[in-house]
């Protein structure tokens, strides 16, 4: 039988802008009306139709769903599917590890009420990091754009994160040495397989006082601001051991104005 556009893409549950696409790929080759120019199609197009949308729900693409069902033995049709499933298993395993880390994030800001302004002693795990500012200054290297933009795209692993320097003179009065940069988690760049480069530090675990603190959104890392970790420090008779770093966990903007959330560990 003929079908008309209309009347087949109502009986196989499609829509017309489909046939049409499906017709561009040569899946189904509906006989023209040289007269009035409308496609009619047959019953060995519903055939190719059903078998195509068999294959695509596999999430095989169109273009080599169109070579299987125009032209392909059966060893193809076994491979493309077989290459469908190590598709997908990939897929899940990149949302499983993506679900982990967003639970891990949502945990994190969910206990940050807990941390605000308190101090409490953690266990900071080794991480990767480059170095992209000194103060607020941005730095121009080529080396280190290219790493920073395969960095972006490794979202929400990678965070915004600070580190200052020469914290023998951090308890006096004299400006913070600081610089502003990416960074990873080293557990997660063995999960993600990330290489590195010389353009990428690594930071050691650590035994930090950590603490979480809110920031206008333009103001400056200064000593002020985490001054009673440094009190808490001296209370407790610990004593700095290395570069204090910290990363921006989220910011929140409230009635037109923006706070930065900060977690500060120092290092002990």
């Amino acid at each position: 039988m003929k079908y008309s556009i209309g009347e087949f893409a109502s009986i196989l549950g499609v829509t017309a802008d489909t046939l049409r696409l499906y017709e561009k790929h040569d899946i189904i080759r509906p006989m023209k009306d040289h007269h009035n120019n409308y496609r009619y199609f047959n019953d060995l197009d519903a055939r190719n139709l059903l078998s195509s949308r068999w294959y695509r729900s596999m999430q095989i693409p169109l273009q080599d769903v169109a070579e299987l069902v125009n032209n392909a033995p059966s060893e193809r049709v076994v491979d493309t599917i077989a290459a469908a499933q190590l598709q997908l298993e990939a897929e899940i395993k990149r949302s499983a590890m993506l679900l982990d880390k967003i639970s891990e994030i949502h945990t994190e800001l969910g206990n940050m009420g807990e941390s605000l302004y308190k101090c409490r002693i953690k266990q900071v795990p080794g991480m990767y990091r480059i170095q992209q500012t000194h103060k607020n200054n941005l730095i121009q290297k080529t080396c280190l754009k290219r790493t920073a933009q395969a960095w972006m795209e490794l979202l929400p692993y990678t965070f915004y994160s600070f580190r200052i320097e020469n914290t023998a003179h951090v308890s006096g009065s004299s400006e913070l040495d600081y610089n502003w940069g990416l960074a990873l988690l080293e557990t997660d760049q063995q999960k993600l397989g990330v290489c590195l480069n010389d353009s990428i530090e690594y930071l050691r675990p650590a035994t930090c006082i950590t603490s979480v603190i809110v920031s206008s959104y333009d103001e400056y890392i200064c000593r002020d601001s985490f001054a009673f970790m440094l009190d808490y420090a001296e209370e407790q008779g610990y004593s700095i051991k290395g570069d204090i770093i910290g990363k921006i966990l989220f910011t929140e903007r409230v009635s037109g104005q923006n706070k930065t959330y900060l977690e500060i560990n120092i290092p002990v």
